[in-house]
């Protein structure tokens, strides 16, 4: 990753923070934007000027991108209370931002270059009252392989979907760790370890993919008063 040029949205906290600190250790030069004050670009990537706007920074800066990382989190309210202007908002955080970045730097991808969005293991299941984050996880999981099949030759594209990360790293005990199959929660670097991955010659053969990283969850059947579940209403 030694002097690639990468670009981070919403790498100030959390998931995105690591995913810039594990580049910046392998000697990249990372560009991150971020609502949140601090020592980067600072702006809301819900506004098409602000992403034109921090487009012309990056190219002005290194001249080039190697690898983009939509990691920006949408908004999460449900149907009783997440109003229309609050679903554009998640919608243009969740998905509309990462196709008009990508669009904007797509005539400077450097050789080799990768495009990794941020999805959640909520694009495939749900909880009640989480439309507006669903909705924009699961318009980034299919933004992807039409991203990858539109850029073949010139950048591969994938996504990962997590599951349940503790930005925190608090070590869960009990039921909290014992319901996974993984036996644990997950933390950032579960995350970021992925990304540099895919971001690398080492993932050369995959584009389009999107990979679940959830401890298993996902693939975990449940029913009632089975294998020790029970459903207590």
């Amino acid at each position: 990753m030694k002097d690639k040029v990468v670009v981070v949205t919403g790498g100030a906290q959390g998931i995105g923070k690591c995913v810039a600190d594990e580049f910046r250790k392998e000697g990249a030069r990372v560009c991150v934007i971020d609502v949140q004050e601090g020592n980067h670009y600072v702006g809301d990537i819900s506004r098409k000027e602000v992403l034109e706007a921090f487009a012309r920074h990056v190219v002005s800066e290194y001249g080039r991108v190697d690898c983009i990382v939509n990691n920006a989190l949408p908004l999460m309210k449900g149907l009783d209370d997440c109003t229309y202007e609050e679903f554009q908002y998640a919608m243009s955080v969740g998905v509309t931002a990462p196709f008009y970045l990508v669009k904007l730097l797509a005539p400077y991808l450097g050789k080799g270059a990768s495009v990794v969005n941020i999805s959640s293991s909520r694009d495939r299941m749900s909880m009640p009252q989480t439309e507006s984050y669903t909705a924009a996880k699961g318009g980034i999981a299919a933004l992807t392989h039409a991203l990858a099949v539109t850029l073949a030759g010139r950048a591969r594209v994938n996504s990962i979907s997590p599951g349940w990360i503790d930005t925190g790293y608090k070590v869960y005990e009990g039921a909290d760790a014992i319901q996974q199959p993984a036996g644990r929660v997950g933390n950032p670097l579960d995350i970021a370890n992925m990304v540099l991955f895919l971001c690398s010659d080492k993932a050369g053969f995959i584009t389009g993919e999107n990979i679940c990283i959830d401890g298993g969850m996902t693939r975990q059947m449940i029913y009632h008063a089975e294998h020790g579940w029970t459903l207590n209403l």
